[in-house]
């Protein structure tokens, strides 16, 4: 057992690590924020991190997250096989980048690009659909100003069009690289980007509309066969040439197997780009992204940079230089693995296990669905009456039993509606969401027995206003008695007051909790 020196609280000194119990070897404290002086033994680390790691939340348990957290132990094994590997090194490792462009040609492939037997599709691996969002974007705004400068049109004033319900990263894009971003806002019970209203919002600025298969908020699908054809349209009155790219991360693996025959992808001829997350539906652990053109000439050439590195000519389109190849091998694993029979079936279930959850939390009587029956598998509701408690009390309470499951607030101009959301991956089974409906019961029954939060806004406002009560354990109405006999306006103060303190609640809550423009998963 390890010795540590015994301190009292206010000597604990937050700098440091204190080893309880990791190694007979460590004897004392371990700094925090700068490098240790010696070595630790290799074990004594091992235990002190590890016991550090504990206190982090179970991956699976993780149901705010998109991302795979189980893969086959034989896929685990490769992928630690390749983690040496930097995947750069093209000329050293020439199958693993073999392996890379066979993923590519399949993903383009799979959303029907035009390529025809023995030509090779035009795309390439990612950290991300971050990274793959921001070569999409870079490849448009670079052929628009091609195009303008052709012509002799000014070009330093690009933009794009999209849903305000855009994961962060377009924003980032945006911000970036100097585009400006135009957000067609959402409205209740209308949670996607109108189509009608985007194409309104082109110009002949615009670079691109971008489409959304499988919004963050509500795993719902954008229209991208209206929109094509109202910009196709819209394109040909006007003598624009304005192109769509579907932000297909979480829905470009689920849609092919489980709507074969919504048309979204490359069977539209305005759609020019697509971005897939491999680390999402595609079943693989965080760290692989995916972007494809339709055509090699929706991708400019002078962004492409031919690097002669350690003996080889590598043609490369990245953000980054050098990355692992353990995601690359491993995507490629999964779709040898599993093929279309094996990933149909996956998400099938995935599917069926998110309409199950999704009957059962109805049955509750107590919240409404604002997720649809078509689009990523995940269940997004919210309460009926927020009156008493709130989505954020629930979500809070499910941390009790060891669930994450975020609330957070729609994108404007939506943001009155406050919702949670359950994404449903291959390793969440039908045990589990039946424990999940079971500690949503029990987070219920729990806040119904607590006073509703209207009343403790109350007590806490006539705290503030009266503090000689601050300490007082008397009941409402007591307060309300004691309140009225110094001559203070029960309802009319307090109301006023309880309302701003809801106010400040609300969106101390919001800038806690909100997916929007703070933690967006890619």
């Amino acid at each position: 057992m390890v010795l540590s020196e015994s301190k009292s609280m206010k000597e604990v000194d937050t700098s440091t690590i204190d080893s309880i119990f990791a190694s007979r070897y460590v004897q004392a404290s371990l700094p925090k924020w700068s490098l240790p002086a010696n070595e630790t033994p290799k074990d004594a680390t091992y235990q002190v991190i590890a016991d550090e790691l504990m206190l982090d939340g179970n991956p699976r348990l993780n149901l705010a997250s998109f991302v795979t957290t189980w893969m086959e132990p034989e896929c685990d094994k490769l992928m630690q096989q390749a983690l040496n590997k930097n995947f750069i090194d093209m000329d050293e490792y020439p199958i693993t980048t073999e392996l890379q462009d066979r993923c590519v040609n399949m993903i383009a492939r799979l959303f029907n690009a035009p390529v025809e037997e023995g030509q090779t599709a035009v795309g390439a691996g990612t950290v991300g659909s971050s990274e793959a969002i921001m070569l999409a974007g870079l490849a448009f705004k670079r052929k628009w100003q091609l195009q303008r400068k052709a012509a002799g049109l000014p070009h330093d004033k690009p933009n794009m069009v999209t849903g305000a319900n855009v994961q962060v990263c377009w924003e980032k894009f945006a911000n970036y690289f100097e585009v400006e971003i135009r957000a067609v806002k959402l409205h209740e019970d209308y949670y996607v980007m109108d189509p009608e209203k985007a194409v309104e919002m082109c110009d002949e600025n615009t670079i691109c509309v971008c489409a959304i298969l499988g919004s963050t908020y509500n795993g719902e699908f954008e229209d991208v066969g209206t929109l094509n054809d109202l910009l196709d349209k819209k394109n040909k009155e006007k003598g624009w040439n304005i192109p769509i790219h579907v932000d297909a991360a979480s829905g470009g693996f689920v849609a092919p197997f489980l709507y074969p025959d919504l048309v979204w992808d490359f069977r539209l001829p305005l759609v020019k780009s697509i971005n897939v997350s491999g680390h999402k539906y595609g079943l693989v652990y965080a760290g692989i992204g995916w972007v494809v053109w339709r055509a090699k000439e929706d991708l400019p050439e002078e962004l492409i940079f031919h690097v002669n590195y350690l003996g080889a000519d590598q043609p490369t389109f990245t953000l980054n230089f050098s990355k692992g190849a353990s995601q690359v091998i491993a995507q490629y694993y999964q779709f040898i693995r599993l093929g279309f029979e094996g990933y149909t079936k996956i998400i099938s279930n995935c599917a069926q296990n998110a309409k199950t959850l999704a009957d059962s939390i109805l049955a509750i009587g107590r919240f409404k669905l604002l997720s649809k029956p078509q689009g990523v598998p995940l269940v997004a509701f919210s309460l009926k009456d927020n009156t008493k408690y709130d989505e954020y009390q629930i979500a809070d309470g499910l941390r009790r039993y060891g669930w994450t499951v975020p609330a957070y607030t729609m994108a404007p101009d939506a943001q009155a509606i406050t919702l949670l959301r359950v994404v449903v991956r291959e390793d969440f089974s039908r045990s589990l969401a039946d424990r999940l409906v079971t500690d949503l019961k029990r987070t219920l029954d729990m806040l119904d027995a607590q006073p509703p939060k209207l009343v403790q806004a109350v007590v806490e406002s006539l705290h503030e206003q009266s503090p000689e009560l601050a300490d007082s354990d008397k009941s409402v109405e007591e307060i309300k008695k004691a309140t009225t006999e110094r001559g203070v306006s029960f309802h009319e103060s307090v109301k006023k007051q309880a309302d701003e303190h809801h106010k400040r609640k609300h969106a101390k809550a919001h800038k806690k909790h909100s997916i929007h423009k703070t933690n967006g998963v890619c």
